[in-house]
């Protein structure tokens, strides 16, 4: 049974005019599964403890502040003609009792098509005040499909909770997500005005007011600064835990992948009209059992990813490497900087090729997984980082178009064109150094490259047929360079 200190001291002073409630928050949840071989986080602990928590007090709400549906490894999977795209979360949720989700930026990784077959099939309830979908009658809400026609997704939610008296308080919630996934099909009204409109909305139909947000802390502190009155905005966005204080808010932040989780107890006193809250953050770990129904949906979701890696790895749960310091598979660190996960990539690249190549390259945008990694890895968290895969290409070059190469992925920083790089750095003047030399245009150069980044989706003059390209070698499917998940496991092993 979960028992919280603090909570269970509260429970014993109430006094008969307030009003007990729980709030259970988790944000940027990507792993149906527990983690580091099952030691932390997993979805069905996540689900016990909601339930032992609303086993004391019938007051108790499950809230997600955005960023499920993508990016994981499951997601990627096939059953039948498609692709999970994040089936396997709203399945596990459901199940898990959840009440209530604002978007997160990568919910609109998935097409339109996709992302509303997941809206379709949740039970959870959704809300945003300041996210439209855009359709040839102009932007609305996104909805849900249902026998009866499309049910539009609230702006904002209202909860009631009450005591043994008979007493009850209203509360409102609003949720607002930050513009940084533009898609054609979704439109993003200002996240400030929409927290001030829906938060004066709800003033006026509630007791109080919660924000559910899924946008930068620095955008949390923006908006507690606007809205002075609003107690408690439970955040998500960044992946480590945090507790802010902004005037008289709070902004609450837990461990991406429920690694952790906060439980915020509020207590309400209906004569004073006084608010009280306090919130601990508690760490999902093996001191907790599964609920025995989410984890069946868990298991049969997971024997599905096992026997699809089984094909291309015999061991996916091997642990091929201790991470020590942890490696930055970020979105923001990828896509924007020189990271020690970008660079164990792109050194197995190398490696892959006996370290013939001059230097090694890959997108940033590749990397997938979004989150830091500590402590024992397996192959199937390499195949987490890489879910699209692809193999290592040896492409001798011209040194010029090395050049323009390098040049272009550091003027796409902040977009997934942005570069990792092996042997490959600038100098304090900025010139480009392969090893310990100035990058010559008129010598030829062999980088290791993956495949994606010769199609030129990412870099538009990076093909086979540019004039700087004199050769590429292409692995066969079979070796260890055609695959570059392969690649890394392999190189992982003999760095342990």
């Amino acid at each position: 049974m979960f028992s919280c200190k603090s909570s269970t001291e509260k429970a014993v002073d109430l006094s008969p005019d307030d009003i007990l409630i729980k709030i259970i928050q988790i944000n940027d949840v990507y792993e149906i599964e527990a983690l580091s071989g099952g030691k932390y986080g997993g979805l069905a602990r996540v689900a016990h403890i909601r339930d032992s928590i609303a086993e004391e007090n019938p007051n108790t709400w499950y809230f997600l502040a955005g960023d499920f549906l993508n990016p994981s490894l499951l997601g990627t999977i096939k059953v039948g003609e498609e692709r999970l795209q994040g089936k396997q979360m709203v399945e596990t949720l459901n199940v898990s009792g959840l009440d209530l989700v604002t978007f997160g930026n990568h919910e609109f990784d998935l097409n339109e098509d996709d992302l509303q077959k997941r809206i379709n099939e949740s039970e959870f309830v959704w809300t945003s005040a300041n996210v439209r979908q855009v359709t040839a009658e102009g932007f609305q809400p996104f909805g849900k499909e249902t026998e009866n026609g499309k049910e539009l997704i609230s702006e904002y939610e209202i909860y009631t909770a009450s005591n043994q008296q008979g007493d009850t308080v209203k509360v409102g919630i609003f949720g607002v997500t930050l513009p940084s996934n533009p898609k054609d099909y979704v439109h993003y009204d200002d996240i400030f005005d929409q927290a001030v409109w829906a938060y004066n909305e709800l003033s006026e139909k509630s007791d109080f007011v919660l924000g559910l947000t899924h946008v930068s802390l620095d955008q949390d502190k923006e908006i507690a600064r606007r809205l002075p009155e609003v107690p408690l905005i439970m955040g998500g966005h960044e992946h480590h835990n945090m507790l802010e204080q902004v005037g008289n808010t709070m902004i609450a932040k837990a461990d991406a992948n429920a690694l952790s989780l906060y439980v915020h107890t509020l207590i309400y006193n209906t004569k004073s009209k006084s608010l009280k809250i306090e919130s601990e953050l508690v760490m999902v770990d093996e001191r907790f059992q599964s609920k025995p129904e989410v984890q069946e949906v868990v298991d049969k979701w997971t024997q599905l990813l096992d026997e699809n890696l089984k094909t291309l790895t015999p061991e996916p749960n091997e642990v091929i490497y201790h991470a020590v310091e942890p490696l930055d598979g970020t979105d923001a660190g990828s896509r924007s900087e020189q990271t020690n996960l970008g660079a164990i990539i792109t050194q197995s690249m190398s490696w892959v090729y006996n370290d013939a190549p001059d230097g090694a390259i890959t997108n940033g945008g590749g990397i997938r997984i979004d989150d830091h990694l500590a402590g024992d890895l397996t192959g199937k968290d390499v195949f987490r980082i890489l879910p699209f895969g692809g193999s290592v290409l040896l492409v001798e070059m011209k040194g010029s178009l090395l050049r323009e190469i390098l040049d272009f992925g550091l003027s796409a920083s902040g977009t997934g064109a942005y570069l990792q790089r092996h042997n490959i750095q600038r100098n304090e003047l900025g010139e480009w150094l392969v090893g310990d030399q100035p990058l010559d245009n008129d010598n030829n150069y062999k980088i290791a490259v993956n495949d994606f980044l010769m199609t030129g989706m990412d870099i538009p003059f990076l093909t086979p047929e540019n004039p700087g390209v004199i050769r590429v070698e292409t692995p066969k499917n079979d070796e260890v360079a055609g695959d570059m998940r392969k690649t890394i496991i392999e190189y992982m092993k003999t760095l342990k």
